[in-house]
């Protein structure tokens, strides 16, 4: 239709035990592992597995916004040496598409307003008869 949505293709990436919180079985069998983020040894009963590497649950974070990708969903992305989160993926990498008043981009993220097979940028939509919002 009139709003193209453009998804990442391959740099989504599973965050495993971030949901679930499985307990640490590693620490538990003596077979510890070091955290990527931090480099020291997670001793902790949760741990996250993303990139086929370890991390302290608050060590996987957004490298733009800093939020604690465990917390934010089981997804993380990575483009160009960055972990990011999925907003901050969208707003750097993404767009949705161009608003059908003024022509410009449409980040990802963005609120929009849609008529018929149009999208708008929420300030942009208006009658085109008044031009009442």
């Amino acid at each position: 239709m009139g709003h193209t949505t453009v998804t990442p293709s391959a740099p989504a990436t599973t965050i495993q035990s971030a949901v679930s919180s499985t307990p640490n079985l590693v620490a538990a069998t003596g077979l510890a592992k070091d955290c990527a983020g931090c480099g020291k040894r997670i001793t902790e009963r949760f741990l996250l597995k993303a990139l086929d590497i370890f991390w302290h649950e608050d060590c996987l974070k957004c490298g733009c916004c800093d939020c604690r990708l465990g917390e934010v969903g089981s997804t993380l992305y990575t483009k160009a040496n960055l972990i990011l989160c999925k907003r901050d993926y969208l707003r750097l990498f993404g767009t949705t598409g161009y608003c059908a008043a003024c022509n410009k981009v449409i980040p990802a993220f963005e609120m929009v307003m849609r008529a018929k097979n149009n999208v708008y940028h929420l300030e942009c939509f208006a009658c085109q008869q008044c031009n009442h919002r």
